[in-house]
């Protein structure tokens, strides 16, 4: 359904996107995931026919967005991270012009009906008649997302579609985003890792303009995970509990998690890399007479593995751009004192000739 084939985009003499290439098939919902200026808005701009690539190709069910725009956009329907709305528009006059500017053809019942169609499904049927601009956050968000639907595109491009929302927005867009993923070709970006993981059943990493890792949120877990974490609840003294766990060989860390359960209390234990310290957590709990009420793996959640995949990259390049500004503060210190030092020794001669002159005359 959307086909990326060695993308490449130039800005000037910085390479935003580095060769990056990827398939997503009819009917899945892809995550995008990468820190600021990692390329994620250039890459979607790009599949969207906003941008050109400086080289590569993107193909739309088919079609290349460069070489038949118009066929390719009609297939694919773009929230931006600021949805492009007209303020002074009602939500029916905006969808109206929408429509006309996408090029839908339909009797005045069928323009009807599908935009009635579309208020529904977003969940804006009791503001089709109100002003833009006297919208809350949440309804302006709901409308750029029904502009995207105008159409019926058989591919959604959600740029941080939750973006600004309160917790009660985040759950119903992300709702709306659930149902409609059911039919179309979803690919979503977006900074809260948690809807991501709940939403989507692929995800794509990008990281200085390249992408690094393409898997399931559950393949991708296991595959950064190296170390054995569990979730243990245990009856009894919590500091008792604590200084038999952090005994046990292999055991790297035992971290209190609070009482979730009345008469009991929560750790979090990791052992070393290809220890499995299950039974022995068992046996010597047990042995001191504390019994174990629940004992469950804890795997690397989409916080986790970003911050593995992309973290060490980003660390080095802050710490390349921290030593670059202390060599340029550096330079421009030795250029000061060096003028300062120029200057007073420049002083320093004229009164010396001043001196001479003086004792001339």
């Amino acid at each position: 359904m959307i086909e990326v084939t060695n993308l490449v985009k130039h800005y000037g003499d910085k390479k935003a996107v580095n060769d990056i290439s990827f398939f997503i098939d009819e009917g899945e919902v892809v995550g995008f995931l990468g820190p600021n200026g990692a390329g994620k808005s250039t890459t979607m701009n790009i599949i969207t026919g906003y941008l050109s690539a400086t080289s590569g190709s993107v193909k739309i069910a088919g079609t290349d967005i460069l070489e038949d725009p118009i066929l390719a956009k009609k297939k694919l329907g773009y929230l931006p991270e600021h949805p492009p709305l007209y303020m002074d528009m009602t939500v029916k006059e905006y969808l109206d012009f929408i429509y006309d500017l996408k090029g839908c053809r339909g009797t005045p019942k069928e323009r009807a009906r599908h935009i009635g169609n579309i208020c529904e499904i977003v969940g804006l049927d009791n503001v089709y008649n109100r002003m833009t601009r006297n919208l809350s956050k949440g309804y302006k968000q709901r409308v750029g997302l029904a502009q995207a639907l105008v159409g019926d595109p058989e591919v959604l491009i959600l740029d941080e579609p939750t973006v600004g929302l309160d917790p009660i927005q985040i759950i119903e867009i992300r709702n709306v985003i659930k149902d409609l993923g059911k039919k179309r070709t979803v690919i979503l970006s977006s900074h809260i890792l948690s809807e991501i993981q709940q939403i989507c059943g692929r995800v794509l990493v990008i990281n200085k303009g390249q992408l690094i890792a393409s898997d399931t949120p559950d393949n991708l877990s296991r595959t950064v995970e190296s170390e054995h974490r569990y979730n243990v609840r245990v009856a009894g003294n919590p500091e008792i509990v604590l200084g038999i766990l952090r005994k046990l060989p292999g055991m790297k860390s035992v971290t209190p998690q609070g009482s979730k359960e009345i008469g009991s209390n929560d750790f979090l234990i990791v052992s070393e890399e290809n220890q499995d310290v299950r039974k022995d957590v068992f046996l010597a709990l047990e042995k001191a007479g504390l019994p174990v009420l629940q004992l469950t793996p804890v795997g690397a959640t989409l916080e986790d593995i970003f911050i593995k995949l992309t973290g060490k990259r980003v660390v080095e390049d802050e710490g390349r751009a921290t030593r670059a500004r202390r060599s340029r503060k550096k330079a421009m210190a030795e250029d000061v004192n060096k003028s300062i030092t120029l200057s007073d020794e420049a002083k320093a001669q004229d009164r010396v000739s001043s001196r001479k002159n003086k004792k001339g005359e």
